[in-house]
């Protein structure tokens, strides 16, 4: 007689996709985050330190300045084409095509730039190499856009600015403060190569989703139309373009900041390289914790209210309070690592916007970040160009009070961006909901 099949209970979701699911992380695409944040730790290794270093080399300012600047504007050129690229390819051949722009060029960069002091070479390799990681991240961003729900975007977004700004330049420079006296500087840029390399592997290799392989736009439209569709949407959608002017002021001071302020920090402050990487590292620490926040607040207050307040007018006042308040407690880090990390916090109440951009043009989505992804690039270069064309003649200061008036400038940008409708109403509801649901869990009372 035949024996009756046993009854197979329904497969339990496991840790990793209870986490993600707490987290609000997508599962498909958790090695991709991590991924993402091997690759920024690479990318990021040299940032803390590269200045410095070529400063020892009897580099002079203006050109070290004119190097970042450079390599800011291919970083801007990719990573406006990032999106639009994306949506005609997918963004998984992006990401490859990123990462291996990254690899090559850093090895010309490497060999024939700063092994023979070429400082032509540099500008070479450094500028080519520039294309490489927006390619790679902010192809990433376009394939968490396609592959998660708009409740959820918000979440997502903050996750990916948490991987992204927990490699360049948090961990980097941590990994910097360490190897440098380990293995010194030249081996500690090659280093980065290797963690570059592992990190697409995981994102490229361990990430499965349908979303990343296949394009997003329609079907005949060519790469060049896409194109050309990230630039007239900045005409057509205004906001986009506020949007974008205010994601280049949220980085710009960082990267100005990498020039400009290691040495303030070691010849003013008395500070050793060690301890200016270390500050680096505890005020990007302090910008993760904040990129979280943020995206908890977003939920509660609005993306909109949480980019002025905490962002632009947060920015505006910690950013000179960074700078003057070790100068009151000359050489201690304990100070400096305090102003700095509510420096870096209030840098993470921008993320909301990486979740507003989108939204507010639903219908085109990847264009929009590609605005975004352009305003992230082009803060890469209008920083440290600040600092090439002010710091002879306003100093250290007059940079720092330049970043602080462009963050108060960007809080009145973002008056025009309203969050979308159905977020407004979903949070009224939430809020309508909530003294409802307090009482219905409230323990009765006897009369």
């Amino acid at each position: 007689m035949p024996t009756a099949s046993p009854h197979l209970p329904a497969s339990q979701p496991g840790i990793l996709d209870r986490l993600c699911e707490k987290l609000g992380i997508p599962r498909s695409l958790l090695w991709g985050f991590v991924g993402l944040l091997v690759f920024m730790i690479g990318d990021g290794v040299e940032l803390g330190y590269l200045a410095p270093y070529l400063a020892q080399k009897n580099m002079v300012e203006a050109d070290i300045a004119v190097l970042f600047t450079v390599y800011g504007v291919t970083v801007a050129i990719g990573s406006w084409c990032a999106g639009a690229l994306s949506n005609i390819w997918g963004p998984k051949k992006v990401m490859l095509i990123g990462a291996g722009i990254w690899v090559v060029f850093q090895v010309v960069f490497l060999t024939f730039g700063v092994g023979q002091m070429s400082y032509p070479m540099m500008l070479a390799g450094y500028a080519l190499r520039g294309f490489g990681y927006p390619l790679f991240a902010y192809g990433f961003l376009v394939r968490i856009v396609a592959a998660t729900p708009a409740k959820k975007l918000g979440l997502a977004m903050g996750w990916f600015w948490v991987a992204y700004a927990a490699g360049l330049p948090t961990l980097g420079a941590l990994v910097a403060s360490f190897s440098v006296p380990l293995i010194g500087a030249l081996a500690t840029f090659w280093l980065s190569l290797i963690l570059v390399i592992a990190g697409a592997a995981l994102a490229l290799l361990c990430v499965k989703d349908a979303a990343g392989t296949r394009r997003l736009a329609p079907v005949g439209e060519k790469p060049l139309t896409s194109l050309m569709g990230s630039v007239s949407i900045m005409w057509e959608e205004p906001k986009t373009s506020l949007s974008g002017v205010v994601r280049t002021i949220n980085t710009a001071s960082m990267f100005g900041f990498f020039i400009v302020l290691p040495g303030f920090f070691m010849d003013v402050i008395g500070f050793t390289l060690e301890q200016w990487l270390r500050l680096v590292t505890v005020i990007f620490v302090a910008n993760i914790a904040g990129n979280i926040i943020s995206s908890r607040l977003a939920t509660r207050f609005g993306l909109r209210n949480t980019v002025i307040w905490m962002g632009a007018v947060g920015s505006a006042i910690t950013t000179p309070l960074f700078f003057y308040m070790p100068q009151l407690f000359i050489g201690n880090f304990y100070i400096a690592a305090l102003f700095g990390a509510m420096y870096g916090m209030t840098l993470g109440g921008f993320v909301p916007l990486s979740a507003l951009m989108p939204l507010l043009v639903p219908k085109n989505r990847a264009a929009a970040l590609s605005v975004l992804s352009l305003g992230a690039g082009a803060s890469t270069w209008v920083g440290p160009a600040i600092v090439a064309i002010f710091s002879a003649s306003l100093g250290v200061a007059g940079i720092i009070w330049i970043f602080a008036g462009l963050y108060a400038l960007s809080a009145f940008l973002m008056i025009p961006l309203r969050d979308p409708e159905e977020l407004r109403d979903d949070k009224t509801t939430r809020r309508a909901a909530a003294p409802v649901a307090s009482a219905a869990a409230a323990p009765a009372t006897a009369h």
